[in-house]
């Protein structure tokens, strides 16, 4: 192997590191945010709340759209993750008030 091919591979490994190291941040960050969803779950659903807010879910939208702008982050990218996520929350809340 060439100096620079070992050199690459290296840097590969580093990178790959690194990247395993956020994805357990990510996971444990999602972990952390759906214990306290449910927290809100079940709070709507002792008091006869509705699952969803479409008002706040507009507002994290609008947030997450600038904080992606700021982080150099595709804003669509991250309405479609915050989406997925809201849909997720949503459908937990709903499973709740049954």
């Amino acid at each position: 192997m060439t100096d620079a091919a070992s050199l690459a591979q290296a840097l590969l490994r580093d990178h790959r590191a690194s990247i395993d190291r956020l994805d357990a941040i990510l996971v444990y960050t999602l972990a952390e945010r759906f214990k306290q969803t449910q927290a809100v779950g079940r709070l709507k659903a002792d008091h006869n709340l509705p699952p969803s807010d479409p008002a706040r879910e507009a507002q994290q939208i609008e947030r997450l759209e600038r904080l992606s702008q700021e982080a150099d982050l595709d804003p669509d990218f991250a309405r479609k993750f915050l989406g997925f996520i809201i849909s997720e929350v949503i459908r937990h809340h709903e499973n709740l008030q049954k």
